[in-house]
């Protein structure tokens, strides 16, 4: 590794640096320059090309304290035709994103370009053409040191990168950043792998798998902006505090038109003001409620018992009894909505009505069909037959009216889940019912049933093992014509209705095709954490491959009791303060007042999850239940027992303490001054 005062080469890289800077800026005051009085037709399309101006702006924004480039590649042969970027010798510095000078020469290369894929490709034994890859370290966004590979190089030895290392290992305050300069050949394959299929990926604490999931998005937008453009994409959480957390990743990388939201948001018909105990969320969750809602929908559709009159001038037109339920057969045959179809059967009756006109000699055009299909008789009968349905007062009926639930669930449903998913007392109206969030995603397959949903063209899908089958068809409804990276860690299910297999999930989600792909490399928990937390593996999730951590810093671990209780909490929070980066405190839920009380009283300035850390604020108190998907430089983490104990049965409590003890990336203090759980023996 070459150092400032060391190597020439060093200030000819910071020349480079401040070139590209320069260039960066020019760029986008190019774009702020732009007038465009002249080139908008109406106000419409003069709006539309403002606010793209505006977005384009914010892509070109030089983030000081980030990296422009972080790698450099020389070829020793020009790139392939097909990549067109080039000569004989040609070197490319590679960063997050495209920066050229006056002339339109390329200054720094998008990581996601075809060109920079050896950056992370490349090894000795498959060099890929390129004789030096040079990775860049950095203080804040200045330059201070470089480290080359001679990968053409049969005296060099292969070496694991030690700024490679320190970028894996530096500390973080805030919210999560990307991991463009890091990324690794097995995380490059599934990020890189195309817009058509889908992707599961399955992986342990530290393994990357939700920066995976961000990258690939943003490569996706490089590669395939127009279309997905077109047809959107969507990030799904599993709470607001994890989305604030990655939300500032694909800002980073240039890429500001992706939409967060949690399943919740998705299907927020209602308002949720109650909840389920748990064995009834886990009824309403599975799959089977999605047959007992369609066979109460189309429960309202009934045979029509008598022909209609369509009287037209001085004619009248019958259309027979059996003729309407040909019709109504037909339609109930047909793959469509439910409310597609009630918008075809006045049409369809018009057409019948329509044959008999040209059969009387008549020559009736598509006026005179929708003016019949129009008619009164017409829109009395399609209304006493096919009639309007709600899906929230459908959802309603069915968990009101115990008749009207038995009829509809027989043979699909127990006696006792009947029972289980009635509400005790039931509510009058939409507006006043106690919705859970369970019941706003059954309202949400209604609405489905009803009128399609909305498809976008990418959608991913994190902390996926969390969902229920009910849930996982929602997301698959926002994707049915598009496709899907889902992300997810089978240990870390934890709750009730926690995903057991990544076959059963996808199918749920409408992506039994998807490859599922498995990250076992840790690069964030320390080896002696990891090593730790993958004692409860055996008794969470057996059969998974433990994290292998490819941390050279084994890190800081340390088991305490603690016999004077909140104290001792404290005082390993004040520690771990005077070392350099965030610290997180989790504990039970319940544990959590008692815990903000003590340090308060201490002095010591913390914030909740979610919230934005400073240098003068480094501490996050985090209940157990959110800790998910949050990594902090160093953890406290208080009583274990209680973490178990504060979930409905041990195996989801043990599941939660494994998310708890992987929250580390420096290091880790675990305090008790009851037992720990005998699974961590």
């Amino acid at each position: 590794m070459s150092t400032p005062g060391h190597d020439d080469p060093l200030s000819k890289e910071r020349s480079h640096l401040a070139a590209s800077r320069s260039a960066l800026r020019a760029m986008r005051e190019d774009v702020e320059s732009l007038d465009i009085t002249d080139v908008t037709a109406n106000w419409v399309n003069a709006a539309a090309l403002e606010s793209q101006i505006e977005q384009r702006i914010k892509a070109l924004a030089d983030l000081s304290e980030t990296p422009l480039f972080f790698g450099r590649l020389d070829y020793l042969h020009a790139p392939g035709a097909e990549q067109a970027e080039g000569g004989d010798g040609e070197r490319f510095y590679v960063g997050r994103r495209h920066v050229h000078d006056a002339d339109g020469d390329p200054m720094v290369i998008d990581w996601r370009a075809p060109v920079s894929q050896p950056f992370y490709r490349a090894s000795k034994k498959d060099p890929q053409d390129v004789s030096l890859r040079r990775r860049f370290g950095y203080t804040g966004g200045d330059l201070t040191a470089y480290e080359d590979e001679h990968l053409l190089d049969p005296a060099e030895a292969a070496t694991t990168s030690r700024l490679l290392q320190q970028e894996i290992e530096r500390p973080r305050v805030g919210p999560m950043r990307d991991i463009v300069a890091t990324i690794q050949p097995e995380q490059d394959e599934i990020v890189r792998a195309g817009l058509a299929g889908s992707v599961c990926v399955q992986g342990g604490p530290g393994t990357g798998k939700t920066a995976v999931g961000l990258h690939r998005v943003a490569y996706l937008l490089y590669a395939h902006r127009e279309r997905l453009a077109r047809t959107g994409t969507l990030v799904i959480g599993p709470n607001r505090s994890f989305l604030h957390y990655i939300e500032q990743v694909l800002p980073a990388l240039g890429e500001l038109t992706v939409r967060q939201a949690t399943v919740d948001d998705l299907v927020a018909h209602v308002e949720v003001r109650g909840t389920d105990e748990a064995a009834t969320a886990v009824i309403k969750g599975d799959a089977r409620m999605a047959e007992v809602l369609r066979r109460a929908l189309y429960s309202h559709v009934v045979p029509p018992t008598e022909g209609v009159v369509v009287v037209r001038g001085s004619r009248r037109w019958r259309v027979p009894v059996y003729e309407l339920e040909e019709i109504v057969r037909e339609l109930l045959a047909r793959d469509i909505r439910y409310g597609a179809a009630r918008e075809a059967l006045p049409q369809r009756i018009a057409h019948a009505v329509l044959v008999q006109m040209e059969r009387a000699g008549e020559a009736p055009d598509d006026r005179v069909q929708n003016a019949v299909a129009r008619n009164a008789a017409v829109k009395a009968l399609v209304k006493s037959v096919w009639p309007q349905v709600d899906p929230a007062r459908l959802v309603l009926r069915l968990l009101a009216d115990a008749d009207f639930l038995a009829e509809h669930a027989e043979g699909i449903l127990t006696e006792d889940e009947q029972k289980a998913v009635l509400w005790v007392k039931p509510a009058r109206s939409v507006k006043s019912a106690p919705w859970s969030p369970a019941d706003a995603v059954l309202i949400d397959e209604a609405t489905d049933l009803i009128e399609r949903t909305h498809s976008l063209g990418h959608v991913v899908l994190d902390e996926a093992q969390d969902l229920s089958p009910m849930q996982y068809r929602a997301v698959g409804r926002r994707c049915t014509t598009g496709s899907a990276t889902v992300l997810g860690d089978l240990a870390q299910g934890t709750t009730p209705w926690a995903t057991r297999s990544w076959a059963q999930a996808l199918g749920h989600l409408g992506k039994g095709e998807a490859v599922v792909e498995e990250l076992t490399a840790g690069f964030r928990v320390p080896t002696d954490v990891i090593a730790y937390a993958s004692r409860l593996l055996p008794h969470i999730a057996p059969g998974l491959t433990p994290v292998a951590s490819i941390r050279e810093n084994p890190g800081f671990f340390d088991i305490r009791t603690a016999p004077g209780g909140t104290a001792d909490v404290v005082a390993a929070c004040r520690e771990l303060l005077e070392r350099e980066g965030s610290v997180g405190l989790i504990a039970a839920d319940a544990r959590v007042p008692e815990l903000a009380a003590a340090l308060a009283a201490a002095g010591i300035g913390h914030v909740g999850p979610g919230e934005e850390t400073t240098r003068t604020t480094r501490l996050t108190l985090v209940p157990a239940s959110l800790a998910k998907g949050l990594e902090y430089d160093y953890v406290v983490l208080d009583e274990p027992q209680a973490v178990v104990d504060g979930e409905p049965d041990e195996r989801t409590g043990l599941r939660r303490l494994y998310v708890a003890l992987t929250r580390a990336v420096s290091g880790l203090i675990v305090t008790h001054a009851t037992g720990l759980p005998q699974q961590l023996a």
